[in-house]
């Protein structure tokens, strides 16, 4: 069974859960008003092996990493370490998202064709919806070929404040 170690910590855009292992490795990231959502990606994600979340406070310095990311220290997040499930295509989907650089922004169908699936678009699109490590795993970094801010789970003004907060200058 895993056992995930789990602290909220307070942001300027409201509680954020953090769910860890005991290796302090990141399971999920999410905004404590879509606790739900995280806890449907846990249950798919780790039913089989079972799980148990423990209260802990700030596990392997995750917490620390993530206030001082609010703080300016954008850099932080690079490093963080992270283990999800899901399926191959959503976690080669997940590693691409964490090489886009802070301050920078891409779209589903450049993704896909980085993937080497040209047509794969709506498909990177839903992995992207299915990453269950916000912030870490920078989805809030895609935005529609149009340039408008698309698909973002924790909201679209939270997309906005998260790319404002890394330096990409919207129009």
């Amino acid at each position: 069974m895993l056992t995930l170690l789990e602290d909220k910590i307070d942001t300027p855009l409201g509680p954020l859960w953090i769910i860890a292992d005991e290796a302090s490795r990141l399971r999920a990231v999410e905004w404590e008003e879509h606790s739900d959502r995280m806890e449907q990606l846990l249950a798919i994600h780790y039913r089989q092996e079972g799980f148990r979340r423990v209260g802990c406070v700030n596990p392997g310095g995750l917490s620390d990493a993530l206030r001082a990311w609010f703080a300016g220290d954008l850099a932080v997040i690079d490093t963080l370490p992270t283990a999800t499930a899901g399926t191959p295509f959503q976690r080669e989907v997940w590693q691409m998202l964490r090489t886009i650089p802070c301050g920078q922004v891409t779209h589903y169908g450049e993704m896909a064709a980085r993937l080497g699936r040209p047509g794969a678009a709506r498909a990177v699109g839903a992995a992207n919806g299915s990453n269950p490590i916000s912030i870490v795993v920078p989805c809030h970094r895609v935005i529609g070929r149009n340039g408008t801010l698309t698909g973002y789970a924790g909201g679209v003004a939270r997309k906005e404040w998260l790319l404002r907060h890394e330096g990409y200058l919207l129009l």
